[in-house]
């Protein structure tokens, strides 16, 4: 959870996806994603973001092939996302069609956690572990 110490986002890991409106309502209905905005016309959608409800945010777009600058490959995205509910947010995803791809499990290093493929391919790992804490 955040504070008022705690900055807005500024790093916004980003994904082109082949279905990029399936896509948004997938991670919305299997992980919790909250749809902020979705710019475009019909299918096609030139920017999106997602907010995760702890904290954070994706942003993502239409595979358009266009030869853009900012070209990446649909199904080529990882991602790890802090979650303080694993096991719920599990069953949420396995509920929702996700292909879970690594079942829940404890680390050496505290963290609980699982790992899923969205329809597209990407992988996504959700966990407890907040990472180490900032140097001073």
């Amino acid at each position: 959870m955040s504070d008022d110490k705690t900055p807005p986002p500024n790093v916004w890991p980003t994904l082109r996806a082949t279905d990029a409106r399936a896509l948004i309502t997938f991670l919305v209905d299997a992980f919790g994603f909250v749809e902020v905005a979705a710019y475009g016309e019909g299918d096609l959608i030139m920017h999106a973001e997602l907010a995760w409800p702890e904290g954070g945010g994706i942003m993502l777009g239409s595979d358009r092939q266009d030869g853009s600058k900012w070209s990446l490959k649909p199904g080529s995205f990882g991602c790890y996302v802090v979650t303080a509910e694993p096991d719920a947010l599990l069953a949420r995803a396995r509920a929702a069609g996700a292909e879970i791809t690594q079942e829940l499990e404890d680390t050496d290093y505290g963290s609980r956690g699982f790992a899923a493929r969205d329809p597209e391919g990407n992988l996504w790992s959700f966990g407890t572990y907040r990472g180490e804490p900032r140097p001073v």
